[in-house]
């Protein structure tokens, strides 16, 4: 169950984080799935590093907290893909 849960934060969050970046972004449902879940991952990092003090991968759950957590997440992994890419010529 907890994969489904996964797949429906990472489909909504990396819907949300594409319509709110600027710009277009590629990719078809399985890049947006993988950039939500990739986002979960990195919202929920940063969640845990802020509130606790420790580094811990960990991931946000599907709730509205964790969905505008993986929101943050997947408009930060957007971005860094883009700086990324750019740089490789």
């Amino acid at each position: 169950m907890n994969i489904l849960a996964w797949i429906v934060l990472g489909l909504l969050a990396g819907a949300i984080a594409k319509a709110i970046y600027p710009g277009s972004q590629g990719g078809g449902i399985l890049g947006t799935l993988v950039l939500g879940i990739i986002g979960a991952f990195i919202g929920g990092t940063l969640v845990t590093l802020l509130q606790t003090g420790t580094f811990a991968i960990t991931s946000a759950s599907l709730s509205i907290p964790g969905l505008v957590v993986a929101v943050l997440g997947s408009i930060i992994a957007i971005f860094l893909y883009y700086q990324f890419a750019r740089r490789a010529y």
